[in-house]
């Protein structure tokens, strides 16, 4: 959130900032056709809107790396047809990079000034198809206003709220929107975002321990979303190149854009032990791993780690080849500027050894 009375050299430092971190988004004063931020107390909705295209075009001759989201109206309830303050923030629609939409399923808004109960005044219930439905005619409306040009639409905040649901129902009705984006091939949805991971009421995978906030209570929700994620309509797809022989440079451009390796492994069944010993430039590398549908991290300095992880939940029950695939994100979070033309966009790491695979299908005793 930014005061819109910010000046041009206070969003160009802003946008200075951001250049190392390669790929990443900016959501300028989200939610900002709402009263409840302070910057809508400071501005009229079209001073808000205004100064939404002033920094837009900042981070594009400054930061080019940085994509905006624009999180406004959605299309009005009232029936017209029109997107919530359309004529204000029209050119901010056409400009913007992303369209964003925060829409909870159910929410209740009065947390934590009042208790959700029966036919309360601080708390709605919209259901999983009428948000799917409303979110679906929001995006045709922006696409008839930017002349049938399509961008990526997200909902940057989605949720059930438990305090209206209770723990079962949320999990469920969740559940029903993802089925729904599923069944209807829903392209026209780029993302959605879980609000929150863990929260101090109700809306959260997981909710906080009142006796240690550092411990989180997992909800039946958060069961659910690891399926959701791990559906192959939702996972992030690998293409497959040619064999490459060592040393190997590794491209990151974004969790979503990236090139590694694939390490082919042959296993007899589920073993009982299996770790990657890393040695040499490995050692310092900074990696993100994937087998059988698990991600590992090793940090840099870590010379083990150990993959058994990956087989409590997906045993192999036959002898099967599986792929250990490798990428080498920066370990700071920052792109490398000595590394040449497009070092804005992409972090390379080159490695030279692979590592060596201890796997065992028997215990050391029995």
């Amino acid at each position: 959130t930014i005061d819109p009375h910010v000046s041009d050299e206070h969003l160009i430092a802003i946008a200075k900032d951001l250049i190392p971190y390669g790929r990443c988004f900016i959501r300028i004063n989200h939610e900002c056709t709402g009263n409840w931020f302070s910057y809508t107390k400071r501005c009229t909705y079209q001073e808000i809107a205004d100064f939404y295209v002033r920094f837009h075009k900042i981070i594009k001759e400054y930061a080019p790396n940085v994509s905006t989201i624009l999180c406004a109206g959605a299309i009005e309830e009232t029936g017209s047809g029109k997107i919530e303050m359309e004529e204000e923030f029209l050119t901010a629609i056409k400009t913007t990079d992303v369209w964003s939409i925060d829409k909870y399923l159910a929410l209740h808004w009065g947390w934590p000034f009042d208790i959700a109960e029966s036919g309360g005044k601080n708390q709605a219930l919209y259901g999983a198809d009428w948000v799917f439905d409303y979110i679906k005619r929001s995006y045709a409306r922006f696409l008839e206003l930017n002349s049938g040009i399509s961008k990526p639409l997200v909902l940057s905040e989605l949720n059930a709220d438990g305090d209206v649901t209770g723990p079962y129902n949320q999990a469920k009705i969740v559940k029903r929107f993802a089925d729904l984006a599923k069944e209807q091939g829903a392209g026209w949805l780029s993302a959605f975002t879980m609000y929150q991971f863990r929260d101090d009421g109700r809306l959260g995978l997981e909710i906080t321990d009142p006796n240690n906030p550092e411990v989180g209570i997992e909800q039946p929700l958060l069961h659910i979303y690891k399926e959701i994620i791990q559906d192959d309509f939702f996972c992030p797809t690998f293409q497959q190149s040619e064999d490459a022989t060592l040393p190997i440079t590794m491209r990151w451009g974004s969790s979503e854009d990236s090139d590694g390796i694939a390490i082919q492994i042959p296993f007899e069944a589920s073993p009982v032990f299996f770790e990657a010993y890393f040695e040499e430039d490995l050692v310092e590398a900074n990696l993100m791993m994937e087998l059988n549908g698990r991600w590992f991290y090793k940090a840099p300095g870590v010379k083990c780690i150990d993959f058994m992880e990956a087989f409590y939940l997906k045993p192999l029950h036959s002898a099967t080849e599986l792929e250990l695939r490798i990428f080498a994100p920066p370990a700071s979070g920052e792109n490398d500027p000595t590394q040449g033309e497009g070092w804005q966009s992409n972090y390379y790491y080159t490695i030279h050894t692979l590592p060596k695979l201890r796997i065992r299908y028997q215990p050391c005793e029995e």
